[in-house]
């Protein structure tokens, strides 16, 4: 059997993980039909396929997921390795990729970031919003932000903001037109602006609480977005009622340009965490970005609200 190199090795691992040679080579930075001849020649060597390919897609076979698992932690354990020699840097460095929501982003992220920048200038932050509950292992982040009721067991979670809640809130103009709802009932006699997570879930329904008791309504609308930045704009555009987080519309509701209504009905969820796997040796500059965006409640976000 001819020798095979370490750098066929790990190009095939990242092969098998994107399930792409267009991403793989991306990653790799070399062309898809370059790093798919490289596959054949590994193939070739070993005497055996590790790759079947179709039109659409490539995905390991019986004898590539063996590989796969088999050689996966000897190149994660020499990442870790070559990341922990960040330690005899003078200051942490490299790239974390973090999965978030937008929402996430406004309120928890972005007033703290140009501090943290200032103070890490030689760490690169590639952050990536997206509403569908990411896998973070999966999709090769180095963490992701949920609400605490959406974390995973199997995941550290760190508190990274206080409660807070979702509000009901539609502009003056809106409000000129039609009568504010009294109860969440009321709901269903409005146009509403909506979000989906997912493109294939469901919308999101609108949660209310009364007596401790929790309950959802549905109400109707023309708009449907899965971002909450273009929720927020409809509305503050007058097209209907929208369900936002009370940190991302605080601003608005203070200068006029919307409404809050049914507030005694709207109630705290559990706050943001950072969410990540189980690391034996994590880099100092994912141990900076943590310890950075840890929840510090004697110094809370002013516009975020704690559950009393």
């Amino acid at each position: 059997m001819s020798t095979v190199k370490t750098h066929d090795l790990q190009a095939f691992l990242v092969v098998a993980q994107e399930q792409s040679f267009t991403k793989a080579a991306a990653r790799l930075g070399v062309t898809p039909s370059a790093l798919s001849h490289s596959m054949r020649l590994l193939e070739e060597r070993l005497g055996i396929r590790l790759l079947a390919r179709t039109t659409r897609n490539v995905s390991p076979t019986e004898a590539g997921e063996r590989l796969m698992r088999s050689i996966a932690p000897h190149f994660e354990a020499i990442g870790a390795s070559v990341e922990a020699l960040g330690d005899l840097r003078d200051r942490p460095a490299g790239t974390l990729r973090i999965s978030c929501t937008d929402d996430s982003m406004e309120t928890i992220i972005r007033p703290r970031l140009a501090g943290f920048l200032a103070e890490y200038p030689d760490i690169t932050l590639e952050f990536y919003v997206d509403y569908g509950f990411t896998n973070v292992v999966e999709q090769r982040f180095d963490a992701g932000i949920r609400l605490g009721e959406a974390l995973s067991k199997d995941m550290i979670g760190v508190r990274v903001g206080p409660d807070w809640r979702l509000v009901v809130v539609a502009s003056p103009t809106y409000f000129k037109k039609h009568p504010e709802p009294k109860t969440p009932a009321d709901i269903t006699q409005h146009r509403c602006v909506h979000i989906r997570h997912r493109p294939n879930g469901a919308i999101y329904a609108w949660e209310f609480e009364e007596k401790g008791k929790e309950f959802t309504v549905r109400g109707e609308g023309p708009l449907v977005f899965n971002s909450m930045t273009h929720v927020i704009n409809a509305a503050l555009d007058g097209l209907g009622l929208a369900y936002a987080p009370e940190p991302m519309v605080a601003e608005h509701i203070a200068q006029g340009r919307l409404v809050a209504v049914l507030d005694k009905w709207c109630v705290p969820f559990a706050g943001y965490h950072l969410y990540y796997p189980n690391r034996r040796q994590p880099s100092p500059a994912f141990s900076a970005f943590v310890s950075w965006l840890k929840w510090n409640p004697a110094a809370h976000t002013p516009g975020q609200r704690v559950r009393a």
